[in-house]
Formats: C-alpha cells, structure tokens, sequence
C-alpha cells in the first residue's frame, strides 16, 4: 500500500473482515453512545461488570503481585468508602502522584465510584510546572506515593491543597504493609483497609457529563492544560474501541507500560481489557531491553505502545526470538510508516491497532480494518482541510471558507463540534476558545483544531503526518515551545529564545531547538550551567538537543517569531551561519556541533 492514499482493489479485499466485525462494532457503538442523562455510567460500573463476570480472573499483573476482578473492585470500595467518610461530594478534586502500580487504578477507580475528579498530575513534572497543574484544579486533596513524595514536597508552601488533606501511599503491596507514614501526613491504605467492601450506592448517581479526571497537556501555548476527561468519554473508548475493536478476550493479557497519566494507557488499553474482562500487565516503567522477555514471562497476547517505544525496539540487535511470543494484536499510536512493515514482520505481529485521539479532541480514528500506515477511518463528522504553514493558518476561499484538501494531499484536521461529538474543553474557558474555529464551511459552524497535519488517504482514512504551531512531540510527549522559552527566558545572561522542533533522521517526533540571544560572548557563557538548570526545570524531554546562537531574531509585523525558516532550516549547517550547538545523550553541557558530528547525529551515531 502506498503511503499516499488507500487504492479501491486494496479496500474491496478488507470488506469480508469489515463483515465479519460489524456486528462489535455495532455493539460497542451502541454502549458507547451514552445519554447525557443517563446514569450508572462510567469507569466504576466498568469494573463492577468485570467483577461479576469474571471474579476470580485476573484483573491486574505487576511482578509478583495478581488481583482478581473480584479483589480489586473490593479493595477500591473500601478506599471509595473512607474518602465519603472524609465529607468528599461528586465534581470535588483529588490530585493524584503515583507512577504506575496497582495503587494507582485502585485509587483512581475509587473516586470514580464516588464522582470524585483525579488530576493525574505527570510523573516527571517538577518546581513551577507542578505547582501550576496541581493549584489549576483547585484540589480537596492530594494522594501521593512515596516515589514522588519529595517532588511534592519541594512546593509544598505555594499548594493550595489543604495540610490536613494530604494522603500517602508506601511504594510497596500496600495490601501486605502500609508503610511508615511521613510526619504531617495521613496514610491512606492503613486508614482504608477496615472500611466497607461492598459496592457504592453514589456509583449509580454518576452520569457520561460528569468529569472523571483531568489529563493534563501541552496544548498550543503556555503552561500544561488540565483537560476534562468525562466519565462518557471512558464509556465511547471502552465501548468503540474496546467492544468494537480490540475485543479481548478473558485469556487475554495486554501488557502496558505506557505511563498511566495519559489517556492511551488509562482509557483506550485499560478501557479495553475491561471491556473483554481480561487481564492487564502493568509494568512500571518501559525497558527497551526487558521488553520481550517480560511480554514472554507473563504471556503477553498484546501490548499498548506508542511510536516511540515501537522505535527503541526494533532498535535493538536483532535475535533468532524476536518473534517467538504470543502477541497477536498491539494498540496504540504513532507507530511511523518508516519502520511499521519491518516491526511487524521482526516481531510477528498480526494485527496493530494503530488510533488517533488527542485527551482534549472531539475526533477519533480506529485502525479497523489492519491496513499498514494509517491511523484508520473515524465515524465522527472530520475535515481536513488546506494550511498555510509559513502563516500558520488555514487557507480560506474567495467566500471565506476553508477548502479540503485532496485524496493524498495533507493539511490540518479539524473536528465538527455537534451535539453528538461535544468538545468539553478545558478548565480555562478563554484557552477553550482558543482552539474552535468558526464559521468554517459556512455560517454559524464550530470545529475543533486538532494542531495535527494529516493526509487523506481516501476511504474515510487518514495518516499522521506532524503536529503544528507551537507546540511538538518528543519521545512519545507533546512539548510547549511557550513553556520552554519562558524557562530560558528567565536564565542569567539569555535575552530572547525562540523554541521549535526539528527532525533528526530515523527518529520519532521532533527534537528541541532553541534560538537565543545572548548578552554576553559565547565563550563567557556556562552551558554546563545551563543543562543544570534546565535539568532541574523541565521534564527530560522537554530540554532542546540543540541551540542556535543569533545576534538578531526574525518577528512578523506583529512581532510574533518567524519559527518556519528556522524549522526549514533545522541544525544543518550547510544551510545556518549561526554557531550550533548540541547535547549529547547523557552529556552535562552543549558542545559546538561540527560538519562531521551533525553527520554521525544524522547517521544515527547517537541514539536520541
């Protein structure tokens, strides 16, 4: 198939398999499509339905620990039970820090039961940034494990949680051993562990409207975004993808260790292994190198990935076992098409679930039908539609319309806002605005801008091409340029910073780069200094690989930066005067990047 566009002969041969799913399909469509009124909807009736198909099945696998169905739902009653006890009511906050463990679904799917709202504050969030996702939600509470107690701590005066209000949780089984409480702390699994097990009378009060958690994201511009993920939203992942889609079975394992505060891990792989009442392996953090032996230990029948993860694997040697496994299907998102074919050959897989959703988009697509490159074809009423990428914008006609584009042509997709894909938004209504465009096909319309640069590949399917404006992804995360320039911005001896992303070859994403300004000679400035505290900072992935030294910065009449020349223009030297300067993997400072070390980056020399 070609990267371009999907041929008639290639699509009539899929329409037997198109049969054969309709009727899930159907199905999940059907549970998906919830009434705003309706209620017993959501995360907590999920995992209650599990619980009375199939109790003693496996809910969740991390080392050598295993809970039932059965014993998960009852270990999150009882914290469901104590946090009502507290005086919680539906739509109130709790901040959530823990990385992936069991502990983390429990407490998730324990306020869900109750209606209360969990911030799944990102992991590797630190100083400013944090303080800013957690007082954005004005929370009631924070529930914080001990890897990331310290973290919290460190900005612990400018919270607005209340001190009477902050729960810990020992990074342990806390089933078997609740840990030593931290001073000024309360511990939540020892206060929980003697109240009720029974199921919540509240959990039937919960409706598709009401919010289930806030995913924070990048965004456009500025500081991270909390996005209100509704408990309806949970039901269309579980219900589209998990019943119509994935249909797991109870043997099935799916093995996760995409980070569980993001919606890929949370809602579209956990979603679907409660829709099939199967088994989820939960690791804690990926490892390139203990990937397939873990999915081999546990018997893995499928695994979530993102395109990144796809890309470290099959950057590893190649063995005589790599496709010795038992995984018949993988779901996920931004799996490349340079390297898509070849991974599913090296490792045997049958089936890739590759979907396309953003936490905060009214637009979804679904790999249904296995072609290879695509992000599938989506129900929901779409457009791509024609952009100007040195004006950052869309085209509009001589009536002021935006124009589609062309089978096999991109341009940026867009959403139709209808009653039937509502977009929620975010807790900050003028940043809602932001990204609705109007007026679009004609008067009095409202769609959504994705910031995604797709191409029309015909048949109601589309492929990922990049992602626009000021925002870019880099391993697996979506990076704000605004968030980073504020950080250099306010570094002793930098002036002006414009942030982008620039493509290194036989890499996912896009890398960091900065242009700044000096106020002083390049020699005089500490670049050691400055990986320090960009380190301290910003999360890893946010810090630019490369920086571009200029004397002078290129604005619009409005004064805004002139970012796509030096996108163009990226760290090739061939084409830039400027001194470049890059940072190593695992380096402490920039070094000046020369003709022969830009030559081993781009062959690959150096693994980002």
């Amino acid at each position: 198939m070609s990267n371009q566009s999907i041929s008639t002969p290639e699509f009539v041969l899929k329409l037997p398999q198109l049969c054969a799913g309709l009727p899930h399909m159907i199905r999940g469509l059907m549970i998906a499509d919830v009434p705003k009124t309706k209620t017993y909807v959501g995360l907590g009736p999920c995992v209650e339905q599990s619980a009375r198909k199939n109790p003693k099945g496996l809910a969740i696998v991390q080392n050598e620990r295993a809970l039932s169905y059965d014993a998960f739902n009852r270990w999150s009653n009882r914290i469901a039970h104590y946090l009502l006890s507290l005086g919680l009511n539906k739509g109130d906050c709790a901040v959530v820090m823990l990385e992936n463990r069991p502990e983390l679904l429990a407490v998730v799917t324990a306020c869900a039961k109750i209606g209360v709202v969990c911030a799944m504050i990102n992991t590797s969030q630190r100083d400013k940034v944090l303080v800013h996702s957690i007082n954005l939600v004005n929370p009631k509470l924070a529930i914080v494990g001990e890897e990331l107690l310290a973290a919290y701590q460190e900005v612990s005066d400018e919270l607005v949680v209340p001190k009477n209000r902050r729960f810990f949780v020992a990074d342990a089984d806390t089933l078997r051993e609740t840990g030593e409480t931290p001073e000024n702390w309360f511990n939540l699994p020892e206060l929980s562990e003697k109240q009720p097990e029974q199921n919540l009378s509240q959990t039937h009060g919960i409706c598709g409207e009401d919010p289930l958690f806030y995913i924070y994201t990048s965004g456009t511009t500025g500081m991270p975004k909390a996005v209100i993920f509704n408990h309806g939203r949970f039901i269309k992942a579980y219900g589209t993808f998990g019943i119509g889609v994935a249909r797991l079975r109870t043997s099935d394992r799916l093995y996760v260790c995409l980070p569980f505060y993001h919606a890929t891990a949370m809602a579209v792989c956990w979603g679907s292994v409660l829709a099939g009442s199967a088994t989820l392996i939960m690791a804690r953090k990926f490892s390139a190198s203990r990937f397939w032996e873990e999915i081999n230990q546990y018997g893995a029948t499928g695994f979530g990935y993102v395109g990144e993860l796809c890309r470290y694997l099959i950057d590893q040697p190649e063995t005589p076992q790599d496709a010795k496994n038992r995984v018949r299907l993988i779901m996920g998102n931004g799996l490349r098409p340079s390297i898509w074919k070849n991974f599913k050959k090296r490792f045997g897989i049958e089936r890739v679930l590759e979907f396309y959703a953003s936490s905060e988009g009214n637009i979804g697509f679904t790999n249904i039908l296995n072609f290879d490159n695509t992000v599938g074809l989506s129900p929901m009423p779409y457009a791509i539609v024609k952009y100007d990428k040195e004006n950052e914008m869309p085209i509009r006609d001589s009536k002021g319309f935006m124009i589609r584009v062309g089978r096999g042509e991109s341009g940026l997709l867009i959403g139709e806002i209808t009653e039937k894909t509502p977009f929620h938004g975010y807790t900050d209504p003028a940043k809602t605005q932001q990204v609705i465009f109007r007026n679009v096909f004609k008067q009095g319309d409202a769609w959504f801008n994705s910031g995604d640069l797709m191409r029309d590949m015909g048949f109601k399917h589309a492929q990922f091409v990049d992602r626009l404006g000021d925002t870019f992804r880099w391993k697996g995360e979506n990076v704000s340029t605004t968030e980073v320039e504020h950080i250099f911005d306010a570094i002793s001896d930098i002036s002006e910073t414009v942030v982008y992303g620039v493509e290194i070859p036989n890499t996912n994403g896009r890398a960091g780069m900065a242009s700044i300004r000096l106020n002083c000679a390049a020699d005089k400035f500490d670049f050691e200094k400055l990986v320090s505290e960009l380190n301290r900072a910003l999360p890893h992935y946010a810090v630019p690989v490369f920086l571009r030294l200029r004397k002078d910065m290129d604005t619009t009449g409005t004064f805004k930066h002139k970012k796509a020349p030096l996108k163009e223009e990226g760290f090739d030297l061939k084409k830039i005067e400027d001194p470049v300067y890059v940072l190593l993997p695992k380096a402490t400072a920039y070094v000046k990047l020369t003709p022969k070390l830009q030559q081993e980056i781009e062959q690959g020399k150096y693994r980002y």
